[in-house]
């Protein structure tokens, strides 16, 4: 092993404290400490970025709870597709309708203005936004088969939010144009 080279660096108290307690209840050397933060930042590197970051922490709240799972598209679809054929379209419908009036009500303190609701329902990946500006949406989705699904989810988010907009739906895009 060759000799480590050696640096000096100044930190404030703030930051000094910290190291000294990151060292402590890691029962690691200082040096350790700033080596694996320099490794940690390098592969995170790009968490710097603040819509990324921002991804990042909505996908921490979904996942972390346990409330949401992660699935295929191609599972999404099926189920769709399935929902469409099935006998009881109209109750899931209806009950789709109960669940996202329920989320809403779970969503309060995070998402309340038109573009936080559909920022976050974005990354669920229900579909991508597009700003065409401050009150006019495009969201294209994946497949035709989720604009019933997502036009629901916005229509009742909307609603509990208090929030008036005109949604109209194209093959695969939903355009959302908030009113006054």
């Amino acid at each position: 092993m060759t000799n480590p080279t050696r640096i000096t660096v100044a930190f404030d108290q703030t930051t000094a404290n910290l190291l000294e307690k990151l060292s402590q209840e890691a029962e690691l050397s200082q040096s350790e400490i700033v080596r694996r933060a320099l490794r940690f930042y390098n592969e995170n590197k790009a968490m710097v970025d603040p819509v990324i970051r921002k991804k990042a922490h909505a996908y921490m709240d979904f996942l972390l709870s346990g409330e949401h799972v992660i699935l295929d598209v191609d599972h999404l679809l099926l189920f769709l597709r399935f929902v469409e054929s099935s006998p009881d379209a109209e109750k899931f419908w209806s009950e789709h309708r109960k669940v996202a009036q329920s989320h809403k009500e779970q969503l309060k303190s995070k998402a309340n203005s038109a573009e936080d609701i559909l920022g976050r329902l974005e990354n669920c990946n229900f579909f991508r936004l597009i700003k065409n500006s401050q009150k006019d949406f495009t969201l294209v989705l994946g497949s035709e088969l989720q604009k019933t699904f997502v036009k629901i989810l916005i229509e009742e988010f909307f609603a509990g939010a208090g929030i008036k907009a005109d949604i109209k739906d194209n093959l695969t895009k939903i355009n959302v144009t908030v009113k006054p």
